[in-house]
Protein backbone atom coordinates (compact mmCIF):
# COMPACT_ATOMS: atom_id res chain seq x y z
CA UNK A 1 0.00 0.00 0.00
CA UNK A 2 1.52 3.52 -0.72
CA UNK A 3 1.97 5.75 1.86
CA UNK A 4 0.31 9.15 1.66
CA UNK A 5 1.98 12.22 3.09
CA UNK A 6 0.48 14.54 4.26
CA UNK A 7 1.14 18.08 2.38
CA UNK A 8 3.15 20.80 3.40
CA UNK A 9 1.56 24.27 2.86
CA UNK A 10 3.93 27.06 1.37
CA UNK A 11 4.23 30.36 3.63
CA UNK A 12 2.32 32.09 0.59
CA UNK A 13 -0.55 29.37 1.22
CA UNK A 14 -0.59 29.82 4.70
CA UNK A 15 -0.99 33.50 4.73
CA UNK A 16 -3.78 33.45 1.89
CA UNK A 17 -5.50 31.10 3.97
CA UNK A 18 -5.36 33.20 7.25
CA UNK A 19 -6.23 36.63 4.88
CA UNK A 20 -9.51 34.59 4.12
CA UNK A 21 -9.99 33.33 7.78
CA UNK A 22 -9.51 37.32 9.15
CA UNK A 23 -11.96 38.86 6.19
CA UNK A 24 -14.34 36.36 7.17
CA UNK A 25 -14.32 37.50 11.09
CA UNK A 26 -14.20 41.50 9.81
CA UNK A 27 -17.40 40.82 7.28
CA UNK A 28 -19.24 40.02 11.14
CA UNK A 29 -22.11 42.40 11.18
CA UNK A 30 -21.77 44.45 14.24
CA UNK A 31 -24.63 46.24 14.16
CA UNK A 32 -26.57 43.62 16.58
CA UNK A 33 -23.93 43.86 19.30
CA UNK A 34 -24.46 43.53 22.58
CA UNK A 35 -23.42 44.34 25.72
CA UNK A 36 -21.56 41.44 27.94
CA UNK A 37 -19.23 40.68 30.93
CA UNK A 38 -16.56 37.97 30.75
CA UNK A 39 -17.08 35.78 34.02
CA UNK A 40 -15.28 32.85 33.60
CA UNK A 41 -12.72 31.04 30.96
CA UNK A 42 -12.57 27.92 29.28
CA UNK A 43 -9.31 27.61 27.01
CA UNK A 44 -10.63 28.68 23.96
CA UNK A 45 -13.93 29.63 25.11
CA UNK A 46 -15.46 31.49 27.81
CA UNK A 47 -18.56 32.69 29.73
CA UNK A 48 -20.36 35.95 28.82
CA UNK A 49 -23.00 37.74 31.34
CA UNK A 50 -25.45 39.51 29.24
CA UNK A 51 -25.63 43.34 30.24
CA UNK A 52 -28.00 44.11 27.78
CA UNK A 53 -30.54 42.89 24.99
CA UNK A 54 -31.99 43.26 21.70
CA UNK A 55 -33.81 45.83 20.37
CA UNK A 56 -35.68 43.13 18.03
CA UNK A 57 -35.42 40.22 19.69
CA UNK A 58 -34.98 36.86 17.52
CA UNK A 59 -38.19 35.04 17.23
CA UNK A 60 -38.68 31.45 18.22
CA UNK A 61 -39.37 28.92 14.81
CA UNK A 62 -42.65 28.20 14.84
CA UNK A 63 -43.18 24.58 15.10
CA UNK A 64 -45.61 22.76 13.28
CA UNK A 65 -48.17 19.79 15.12
CA UNK A 66 -46.36 16.50 15.39
CA UNK A 67 -42.18 17.93 14.87
CA UNK A 68 -39.83 17.91 17.07
CA UNK A 69 -39.53 20.82 19.47
CA UNK A 70 -36.14 22.48 18.49
CA UNK A 71 -33.57 24.01 20.97
CA UNK A 72 -33.92 27.73 21.19
CA UNK A 73 -32.41 29.84 24.34
CA UNK A 74 -33.79 32.93 24.78
CA UNK A 75 -31.24 36.06 25.07
CA UNK A 76 -32.50 37.36 28.91
CA UNK A 77 -30.58 40.52 30.73
CA UNK A 78 -27.88 38.27 33.10
CA UNK A 79 -28.42 35.07 30.91
CA UNK A 80 -24.86 33.72 30.74
CA UNK A 81 -23.96 32.35 27.44
CA UNK A 82 -20.45 30.06 26.08
CA UNK A 83 -19.14 32.20 23.45
CA UNK A 84 -15.84 32.47 20.91
CA UNK A 85 -14.16 35.13 20.31
CA UNK A 86 -12.84 37.08 16.64
CA UNK A 87 -9.18 35.99 16.00
CA UNK A 88 -7.88 39.52 15.88
CA UNK A 89 -8.82 40.05 19.48
CA UNK A 90 -6.42 40.29 22.31
CA UNK A 91 -6.28 37.72 24.87
CA UNK A 92 -9.59 37.97 26.89
CA UNK A 93 -10.06 37.65 30.40
CA UNK A 94 -12.60 37.28 33.20
CA UNK A 95 -13.58 40.43 34.13
CA UNK A 96 -13.11 42.05 30.77
CA UNK A 97 -16.29 43.90 29.23
CA UNK A 98 -16.95 42.87 25.65
CA UNK A 99 -19.47 43.70 22.74
CA UNK A 100 -20.65 39.75 21.45
CA UNK A 101 -23.74 38.53 19.41
CA UNK A 102 -25.88 35.39 20.65
CA UNK A 103 -27.10 32.75 18.78
CA UNK A 104 -30.72 31.88 20.35
CA UNK A 105 -30.35 28.43 17.65
CA UNK A 106 -27.69 27.16 19.56
CA UNK A 107 -27.46 28.79 22.85
CA UNK A 108 -23.44 29.80 21.69
CA UNK A 109 -22.31 33.68 20.98
CA UNK A 110 -19.00 34.91 19.76
CA UNK A 111 -17.37 38.24 21.10
CA UNK A 112 -16.96 40.89 18.75
CA UNK A 113 -14.88 43.32 20.55
CA UNK A 114 -12.95 43.96 24.13
CA UNK A 115 -13.64 47.65 25.98
CA UNK A 116 -10.50 49.51 27.05
CA UNK A 117 -9.44 48.10 30.47
CA UNK A 118 -9.30 50.16 33.62
CA UNK A 119 -6.64 47.68 35.10
CA UNK A 120 -5.27 44.49 34.18
CA UNK A 121 -3.81 42.09 37.14
CA UNK A 122 -1.00 39.96 35.35
CA UNK A 123 1.48 37.06 36.54
CA UNK A 124 4.71 35.47 35.37
CA UNK A 125 4.13 31.63 34.07
CA UNK A 126 6.54 29.11 34.76
CA UNK A 127 7.67 30.18 31.57
CA UNK A 128 8.37 33.31 32.12
CA UNK A 129 6.03 34.72 30.12
CA UNK A 130 3.54 37.17 31.35
CA UNK A 131 -0.14 35.99 32.16
CA UNK A 132 -3.05 38.06 32.62
CA UNK A 133 -5.17 37.16 34.97
CA UNK A 134 -8.13 39.42 35.47
CA UNK A 135 -9.05 42.66 33.93
CA UNK A 136 -11.03 46.12 35.14
CA UNK A 137 -10.22 45.28 39.41
CA UNK A 138 -10.76 47.98 41.60
CA UNK A 139 -9.36 46.50 44.72
CA UNK A 140 -7.74 43.31 45.94
CA UNK A 141 -8.34 41.86 49.02
CA UNK A 142 -5.63 40.07 50.40
CA UNK A 143 -6.41 37.25 52.54
CA UNK A 144 -4.61 36.02 55.63
CA UNK A 145 -5.55 33.74 58.21
CA UNK A 146 -3.80 32.33 61.37
CA UNK A 147 -3.53 28.54 59.72
CA UNK A 148 -2.44 28.61 57.42
CA UNK A 149 0.92 30.56 58.66
CA UNK A 150 1.02 33.86 56.62
CA UNK A 151 4.02 34.06 54.39
CA UNK A 152 5.17 37.87 54.92
CA UNK A 153 6.87 37.34 52.11
CA UNK A 154 4.24 36.21 49.79
CA UNK A 155 1.81 38.93 50.79
CA UNK A 156 4.99 41.68 50.12
CA UNK A 157 4.54 40.31 46.57
CA UNK A 158 1.26 40.80 46.22
CA UNK A 159 1.43 44.19 47.22
CA UNK A 160 4.23 44.78 44.91
CA UNK A 161 1.99 43.05 42.12
CA UNK A 162 -1.22 46.06 43.28
CA UNK A 163 1.12 48.34 43.36
CA UNK A 164 2.27 47.76 39.71
CA UNK A 165 -1.01 47.32 38.38
CA UNK A 166 -2.08 51.06 40.10
CA UNK A 167 -4.81 48.42 42.23
CA UNK A 168 -5.53 49.43 45.89
CA UNK A 169 -5.35 46.71 48.35
CA UNK A 170 -7.02 45.56 51.44
CA UNK A 171 -5.25 42.84 53.87
CA UNK A 172 -8.08 40.82 55.47
CA UNK A 173 -7.01 38.82 58.53
CA UNK A 174 -9.69 35.73 58.21
CA UNK A 175 -10.32 33.43 60.82
CA UNK A 176 -9.45 35.85 63.40
CA UNK A 177 -10.96 34.08 66.73
CA UNK A 178 -8.12 31.35 66.06
CA UNK A 179 -5.97 34.13 67.15
CA UNK A 180 -4.15 34.05 71.43
CA UNK A 181 -4.49 37.19 72.42
CA UNK A 182 -3.88 40.87 71.52
CA UNK A 183 -0.02 39.70 71.57
CA UNK A 184 -0.28 37.31 68.94
CA UNK A 185 2.59 37.56 66.19
CA UNK A 186 -0.10 37.05 63.74
CA UNK A 187 -2.16 40.73 64.65
CA UNK A 188 1.03 42.24 65.16
CA UNK A 189 1.90 41.63 61.08
CA UNK A 190 -1.11 43.14 59.73
CA UNK A 191 -0.53 46.28 62.29
CA UNK A 192 2.77 46.31 60.67
CA UNK A 193 1.16 46.77 57.47
CA UNK A 194 -1.17 49.33 58.76
CA UNK A 195 1.60 51.33 60.29
CA UNK A 196 3.18 52.04 56.48
CA UNK A 197 -0.18 53.01 55.02
CA UNK A 198 -1.77 49.85 54.09
CA UNK A 199 -5.88 48.81 54.86
CA UNK A 200 -6.69 46.09 57.02
CA UNK A 201 -9.58 44.33 58.18
CA UNK A 202 -10.72 41.36 61.00
CA UNK A 203 -12.89 38.81 59.86
CA UNK A 204 -14.25 35.64 61.00
CA UNK A 205 -15.55 33.15 58.57
CA UNK A 206 -18.54 32.56 60.28
CA UNK A 207 -19.45 35.78 61.92
CA UNK A 208 -20.60 39.26 60.82
CA UNK A 209 -19.27 40.01 57.51
CA UNK A 210 -21.16 43.62 57.46
CA UNK A 211 -17.93 45.42 57.82
CA UNK A 212 -16.50 43.75 54.69
CA UNK A 213 -19.66 43.52 52.15
CA UNK A 214 -20.05 47.61 52.82
CA UNK A 215 -16.71 47.91 51.94
CA UNK A 216 -16.54 45.85 48.95
CA UNK A 217 -20.07 47.48 47.93
CA UNK A 218 -19.55 49.29 43.84
CA UNK A 219 -16.40 47.57 43.66
CA UNK A 220 -14.71 44.71 41.29
CA UNK A 221 -12.34 42.54 43.70
CA UNK A 222 -10.23 40.23 43.65
CA UNK A 223 -9.77 37.54 46.25
CA UNK A 224 -6.15 36.53 46.39
CA UNK A 225 -4.18 34.44 48.85
CA UNK A 226 -2.81 31.42 50.54
CA UNK A 227 -4.77 27.98 49.64
CA UNK A 228 -7.05 27.31 53.08
CA UNK A 229 -7.17 30.75 54.38
CA UNK A 230 -11.01 30.87 53.57
CA UNK A 231 -11.49 32.98 50.13
CA UNK A 232 -13.92 30.83 48.79
CA UNK A 233 -15.91 30.96 51.88
CA UNK A 234 -15.80 34.23 52.38
CA UNK A 235 -17.12 34.55 49.28
CA UNK A 236 -20.27 32.42 50.18
CA UNK A 237 -21.13 33.80 53.31
CA UNK A 238 -21.35 37.31 51.37
CA UNK A 239 -23.49 35.70 48.21
CA UNK A 240 -24.99 32.61 49.67
CA UNK A 241 -25.88 31.36 46.37
CA UNK A 242 -22.07 31.43 44.73
CA UNK A 243 -21.82 27.79 45.33
CA UNK A 244 -18.08 28.17 46.07
CA UNK A 245 -16.01 25.23 46.46
CA UNK A 246 -14.55 24.83 50.09
CA UNK A 247 -12.25 22.56 51.53
CA UNK A 248 -10.67 21.89 55.50
CA UNK A 249 -7.25 22.41 56.30
CA UNK A 250 -5.46 19.63 56.12
CA UNK A 251 -4.44 18.37 60.09
CA UNK A 252 -1.09 16.89 58.96
CA UNK A 253 0.72 19.70 57.21
CA UNK A 254 -1.72 22.47 58.25
CA UNK A 255 -1.55 24.25 54.29
CA UNK A 256 -4.32 24.67 52.40
CA UNK A 257 -5.59 22.17 49.32
CA UNK A 258 -6.51 23.49 46.21
CA UNK A 259 -10.35 24.25 45.71
CA UNK A 260 -11.10 27.08 42.88
CA UNK A 261 -9.79 25.80 39.30
CA UNK A 262 -10.66 28.73 37.21
CA UNK A 263 -10.35 32.77 37.88
CA UNK A 264 -14.38 32.53 37.99
CA UNK A 265 -16.77 36.42 38.33
CA UNK A 266 -19.27 36.70 40.82
CA UNK A 267 -21.87 39.91 40.08
CA UNK A 268 -22.11 41.10 44.04
CA UNK A 269 -24.76 43.97 44.57
CA UNK A 270 -25.85 45.91 42.03
CA UNK A 271 -22.31 47.51 40.54
CA UNK A 272 -19.92 45.43 42.74
CA UNK A 273 -18.29 41.77 41.69
CA UNK A 274 -16.30 39.55 42.79
CA UNK A 275 -13.78 37.02 41.35
CA UNK A 276 -12.07 34.24 42.84
CA UNK A 277 -8.81 33.08 41.67
CA UNK A 278 -6.86 29.94 42.28
CA UNK A 279 -5.08 29.60 45.29
CA UNK A 280 -1.19 29.90 44.91
CA UNK A 281 1.65 29.79 47.70
CA UNK A 282 3.82 31.67 45.60
CA UNK A 283 3.58 34.78 43.43
CA UNK A 284 6.34 35.92 40.64
CA UNK A 285 7.45 38.98 40.04
CA UNK A 286 10.26 38.29 37.28
CA UNK A 287 8.41 40.39 34.85
CA UNK A 288 9.10 43.57 36.36
CA UNK A 289 12.04 45.99 36.30
CA UNK A 290 13.89 47.29 39.78
CA UNK A 291 12.20 50.44 39.83
CA UNK A 292 9.18 48.70 39.81
CA UNK A 293 9.90 46.19 42.89
CA UNK A 294 11.10 49.86 44.18
CA UNK A 295 7.81 51.14 44.50
CA UNK A 296 6.38 48.05 45.82
CA UNK A 297 8.24 49.41 48.88
CA UNK A 298 7.39 52.83 49.51
CA UNK A 299 9.22 52.90 52.73
CA UNK A 300 12.14 51.63 50.93
CA UNK A 301 11.85 53.77 48.12
CA UNK A 302 12.58 57.24 50.05
CA UNK A 303 15.54 56.30 50.91
CA UNK A 304 17.25 54.72 47.63
CA UNK A 305 20.28 57.24 46.23
CA UNK A 306 20.88 58.26 49.52
CA UNK A 307 23.46 55.62 50.23
CA UNK A 308 27.33 56.15 49.62
CA UNK A 309 27.61 54.14 46.92
CA UNK A 310 25.69 54.15 43.24
CA UNK A 311 25.21 50.36 43.34
CA UNK A 312 25.22 49.89 46.92
CA UNK A 313 23.35 46.32 47.64
CA UNK A 314 22.29 47.37 50.59
CA UNK A 315 23.58 43.96 52.20
CA UNK A 316 27.22 44.62 53.53
CA UNK A 317 28.14 48.25 52.66
CA UNK A 318 28.98 50.52 55.56
CA UNK A 319 27.46 53.63 54.79
CA UNK A 320 23.58 52.42 53.75
CA UNK A 321 21.53 54.78 53.97
CA UNK A 322 18.84 51.86 54.48
CA UNK A 323 20.42 49.66 56.59
CA UNK A 324 21.05 52.46 58.82
CA UNK A 325 17.07 53.20 58.08
CA UNK A 326 16.50 49.69 59.47
CA UNK A 327 19.07 50.19 62.25
CA UNK A 328 16.62 53.53 63.33
CA UNK A 329 13.61 51.70 63.09
CA UNK A 330 11.99 53.26 59.96
CA UNK A 331 12.22 50.18 58.19
CA UNK A 332 11.45 46.98 59.05
CA UNK A 333 14.28 44.40 58.74
CA UNK A 334 11.91 41.44 57.51
CA UNK A 335 10.80 44.33 54.40
CA UNK A 336 14.16 44.60 54.09
CA UNK A 337 14.98 40.75 53.50
CA UNK A 338 11.58 40.55 50.63
CA UNK A 339 12.89 43.57 49.06
CA UNK A 340 16.69 42.04 48.61
CA UNK A 341 14.91 38.79 47.40
CA UNK A 342 12.84 40.07 44.93
CA UNK A 343 15.50 42.36 43.60
CA UNK A 344 18.15 39.15 43.52
CA UNK A 345 15.33 37.47 41.38
CA UNK A 346 14.72 39.76 39.19
CA UNK A 347 18.49 40.15 38.33
CA UNK A 348 18.80 36.64 38.02
CA UNK A 349 16.13 36.21 35.90
CA UNK A 350 17.46 39.40 33.79
CA UNK A 351 20.78 37.24 33.06
CA UNK A 352 19.03 34.51 32.41
CA UNK A 353 17.12 36.29 29.30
Amino acid sequence: MALIRKRRLTEQQQRRIQKQHQTRQEDIDTSNDLEGLVVQHYGRQLEVQALSTPKDHPLKPVVQDGEPEPFWKPIELDSIWRCHTRTNLELLVTGDRVKWQADPNTGLGIITAIHPRRSLLTRPDRYHKVKPVAANISLIVIVIAPLPEPAPTLIDRYLVACKDANIPALLVLNKCDLLEGEDDPRLKLVEEYRALGYEFMLTQSNGDLSDLKQRLDGETVAFVGQSGVGKSTLINAIIPDAAQKTNVISDNSALGQHTTTSTRLIRFGENGALIDSPGIREFGLWHLDLDKIDNGFPEIADFIGHCQYRNCTHTHEKQCAIKQAVEEHKILSRRLESYLRLIEEITEAQQKN
